[in-house]
């Protein structure tokens, strides 16, 4: 139940503990129950590289993608997902995020806070996509930096940390 995770590459420092710990605190921030499937995927830098080429026109090395299942709408009803619905786990599919971790490691650097803080942003930023939030005009990015930061202080991962 929750996340499904898949690695590119041996030796990753991103543990499953923590992912699902800011999996599970978006859900508690939202009220959510634990009925959702996510799958993450830890990839190279040329496989972030090519899909975010084919999948957004943009042929450049990235941090996140998310790429989700279903047009996720607050307040959540159940019986509005039926179509979304793994019929194996009976949780509902919402979507797939796929990490960069060198980019990850590059940015924790270049911002000067910890690696995890820089993971469990970009982990969490992915699952808000696949919760419907946006960042594309400014009053959406607000509230979806707002609800990111609110989780993140709870998990104390603070920027430069």
């Amino acid at each position: 139940m929750g996340l499904d995770i898949y690695r590119e590459t041996k030796g990753t420092r991103i543990n499953r503990r923590f992912l699902d710990m800011i999996y599970k605190s978006a859900l508690n921030h939202f009220k959510l129950s634990d009925i959702f499937e996510i799958e993450i995927s830890i990839v190279t830098e040329e496989t972030i590289q090519n899909t975010n080429k084919h999948t957004r026109g943009i042929d450049k090395v990235t941090d996140v993608l998310s790429f989700p299942i279903c047009n996720f709408v607050f307040p959540f009803k159940k019986e509005d997902y039926r179509n979304y619905i793994d019929p194996e786990s009976g949780n509902i599919m919402l979507g797939e995020i796929m990490l960069c971790e060198k980019r990850a490691q590059e940015q924790a650097e270049e911002y000067g806070h910890s690696f995890n803080r820089e993971v469990g942003f970009l982990v969490l930023h992915g699952i808000l996509h696949l919760l419907g939030f946006d960042h594309i005009e400014k009053d959406d990015e607000v509230v979806m930096m707002g609800h990111a930061e609110k989780i993140l202080e709870g998990l104390d991962l603070k920027r430069n940390v």
